[in-house]
């Protein structure tokens, strides 16, 4: 992309055709989805691609997220702004970056502590420093920061991990793939007195949750 200018036209129309035409109706994250630069979060050879109506690879095996599914993952969080969110699977750290736009704080897990540094990075370059990048195993979340309000997580699991519902407020929500290694549905879970309400979003894919409380590493 030739100019910043060029960039934000691009996401503009990314707004409206993916997102907005879609169904996405939320209009914190419409906008917080035209703010983050996409493009300084897909390898350099594939910037010219980055507002793709698409997942693309971003290295070790893993990829960015298509920005539909960011856009519905948000939306089904339902934030206010001044939420403590955990982001479970960095990867580039996109995600993680939309999420700093709609809560007050994000604290984003990674297992590959090669992309971790990259997303670090990335998010510095893009204004969004303040995230907390971790590196572990993202099924166990981190407690140590506990209770979160909302928890994003971008990789499968084949059910909601125990040790991320625990540490979810009171009212809190979490939204994740959920299913096999091929196929999910985007799984909305909120935490309330009673247990856990369960609301079923969109079919989805995503690369596999690896950790103790989701898949085994092949």
């Amino acid at each position: 992309m030739s100019s910043l200018t060029d960039a934000a036209a691009v996401r503009a129309e990314m707004v409206e055709r993916q997102l907005r035409r879609r169904g996405i109706t939320d209009e914190r994250v419409l906008s917080a989805m035209a703010r983050v630069p996409r493009e300084l979060f897909v390898p350099a050879n594939l910037a010219a691609r980055a507002y793709d109506d698409g997942a693309l690879p971003i290295g070790h095996g893993q990829t960015i997220s298509q920005p539909f599914v960011v856009a519905m993952i948000c939306s089904l969080l339902d934030l206010e702004g001044h939420e403590r969110v955990l982001d479970v699977g960095t990867g580039s750290g996109y995600q993680a970056a939309v999420l700093a736009e709609l809560a007050a704080e994000v604290v984003t897990i990674e297992r590959i502590a090669a992309l971790a540094a990259e997303a670090r990075a990335r998010l510095a370059a893009a204004g969004y420093a303040a995230v907390d990048v971790r590196v572990g195993d993202g099924s166990l979340g981190v407690p140590e920061r506990a209770p979160f309000d909302s928890i994003a997580v971008a990789a499968a699991a084949p059910s909601v991990p125990s040790a991320l519902y625990a540490q979810l407020s009171e009212g809190g929500r979490i939204v994740v793939p959920r299913g096999t290694r091929w196929g999910q549905e985007l799984t909305l879970v909120v935490r309330t007195p009673e247990g856990p309400v369960e609301r079923a979003s969109i079919p989805c894919r995503f690369v596999p949750l690896v950790g103790a409380e989701g898949f085994v590493d092949d």
